[in-house]
């Protein structure tokens, strides 16, 4: 009788390439910071719980990103009621230097569809 095929790797190029596959985790363009900052471009009085669900992170690190993002200027905090309202300043510029030349209402404006200075 004829074994059953495996899927197990055969040779070490299949070993190496399986151990590379199953370590690697799945990457994005855009940072948990770009994430945060398009939920809230979309929504200006989301639930903490909300943006860290749609982003996939904790609401402990989603407000960690809040208050990094409040920090350097990005996004500013206002309390209306029991709500908090967040006001994107569109015309910040990217942090890194190859791209600190672009402002980041060019890129909420992809994502929101609309122009990033109408909707702040």
């Amino acid at each position: 009788m004829p074994s059953a095929p495996t899927n197990r790797p055969t040779t070490p190029v299949d070993l190496y390439t399986s151990r590379r596959t199953a370590r690697r985790h799945p990457w994005t363009f855009l940072t948990q910071h770009g994430h945060v900052l398009l939920v809230v471009a979309t929504d200006p009085h989301p639930l903490v719980e909300n943006i860290a669900a749609t982003v996939g992170i904790s609401p402990r690190k989603t407000l960690q990103i809040l208050k990094d993002l409040e920090d350097t200027g990005y996004l500013y905090r206002m309390r209306e009621g029991r709500r908090t309202r967040y006001t994107i300043d569109p015309h910040k510029h990217f942090r890194h230097p190859a791209t600190s030349h672009k402002e980041i209402g060019a890129l909420l404006a992809i994502f929101t569809q609309s122009p990033a200075d109408t909707r702040y």
